[in-house]
């Protein structure tokens, strides 16, 4: 047999299809050069795989040049002594990229947020979901979550620090490796980039608390309420906020059949306490024992919204719509206080104070807070283990809010000790 003769680029280039046949320029090892009726050039290998002749086209000359075939040649023959078909091999290289270009990282936090919000509350959903789509997506989403590097993603995040959003980081940093760590477990990916990474976050701005009053401001605060001029139901969410301490939601959605006045508690449905949606569905209600302050307010309430289901109805449509989210901080507002107390701000002025001066456990005023443990078993224990201090925690309160409101009440003892 006539030994073959390599070629060399001028051949490469200048030959072309002939007709009458003659059109596989052969270089060696198995490779050669086709020359098709249509004018392109390919590179083919022909090889040998478990007895059985096989062929495995690289790519078109000069694309693919005479060197990079050759290297070719050389990888698929360390390939084959390895005992690998080339030509599997490569099918399962495309197959693998093919399943990367649809585990984008995108593709994966939807199956990720599929599983996670079926314990969420839809404010939580819509926070996590809001951050992806503002924020991560546009940077990383399209990306394979395979390709994606700890620079890659500590770029995503700096771009939100760099707004001074440092909240949104966080959580964006967390929600990231939370998709990341779903991935590994899926196969996705074999590893999570962003482990480590909270260490190179900006620090954290010191926390900006709900604005409220100081202990010496309060009778003031208290007389200007007092003296409100707008509408009375307003100016009685704001004595109701006051006494109870509730969030802003959880206060305007009251609804009157809520309310045991002859027990002096209203239980509000865990379905409007801030929580996740096991706690919100666990059917635990958050009981505020009402001190008789508090009953006094609801009674003078009661002819002017008791026809209504809600407490503090809207004056657009207060059969089915409370009043607006904004509707007590408005009235501080026009008070004098814009700045320096809101609604919520009331959750921090009572924590304050009956811790400082009640004398009760503080244990008990976590749980007045509605600060609950995750562990449902145990909300149901602290419900029941703490009524009687609470009763007496919240009429403490209402005596101590009337002593500063400068009515006629006693010195007040502590709450332990009453």
């Amino acid at each position: 047999m006539a030994k073959t003769t390599a070629l060399t680029d001028a051949k490469c280039k200048q030959t072309k299809h002939n007709p009458e046949g003659g059109n596989k320029l052969f270089d060696g090892g198995g490779l050669y050069l086709e020359l098709m009726p249509s004018g392109s050039k390919k590179w083919r290998l022909k090889y040998r795989f478990n007895g059985k002749e096989n062929r495995l086209t690289f790519g078109d000359y000069p694309a693919l040049s005479l060197a990079d075939a050759r290297d070719r040649r050389e990888k698929a023959k360390r390939q084959l002594s390895d005992g690998v078909d080339p030509s599997l091999h490569r099918e399962e290289q495309r197959l693998v990229a093919q399943i990367a270009a649809g585990n984008t990282f995108e593709a994966v936090a939807d199956e990720w947020l599929q599983i996670k919000r079926r314990g969420w509350s839809v404010s939580h959903d819509k926070r996590i979901t809001a951050i992806l789509k503002n924020d991560v997506f546009p940077q990383i989403g399209k990306r394979p979550i395979a390709t994606i590097s700890g620079p890659v993603v500590l770029a995503t995040i700096r771009k939100i620090e760099a707004r001074g959003a440092h909240e949104i980081a966080v959580k964006a940093l967390e929600t990231c490796g939370g998709i990341f760590r779903h991935a590994c477990a899926t196969g996705a990916t074999d590893r999570d980039p962003t482990s480590g990474l909270r260490d190179f976050l900006a620090p954290r701005p010191p926390v900006k608390h709900y604005p409220h009053v100081t202990e010496a401001e309060l009778p003031t605060l208290l007389d200007r309420i007092e003296g409100y001029s707008g509408g009375a139901e307003t100016k009685l969410a704001v004595k109701l906020m006051i006494l109870t301490f509730l969030r802003t939601n959880e206060l305007r959605w009251a609804r009157w059949e809520e309310f045991d006045l002859d027990a002096r508690e209203w239980r509000v449905p865990s379905t409007r306490m801030k929580g996740t949606l096991d706690q919100k569905a666990s059917g635990i209600p958050h009981v505020v024992p009402l001190s008789r302050q508090a009953v006094k307010l609801l009674n003078e309430l009661k002819p002017l919204t008791g026809h209504y289901e809600l407490l503090f109805p809207g004056s657009k449509n207060g059969a089915v719509q409370p009043i607006s989210a904004e509707t007590i901080n408005k009235a501080l507002k026009s008070l004098g206080f814009e700045g320096r107390q809101t609604g919520h701000g009331f959750r921090g002025l009572a924590s304050t104070i009956m811790n400082e001066r009640s004398g009760i456990n503080p244990d008990v005023i976590e749980r007045q807070l509605a600060h609950v443990v995750g562990n449902r078993v145990r909300r149901a224990y602290n419900h029941a283990q703490h009524m009687d201090e609470r009763h007496r925690l919240m009429q403490w309160w209402g005596d101590y809010i009337d002593q500063k409101a400068g009515n006629n009440v006693l010195t007040l003892p502590t709450a332990a000790a009453s």
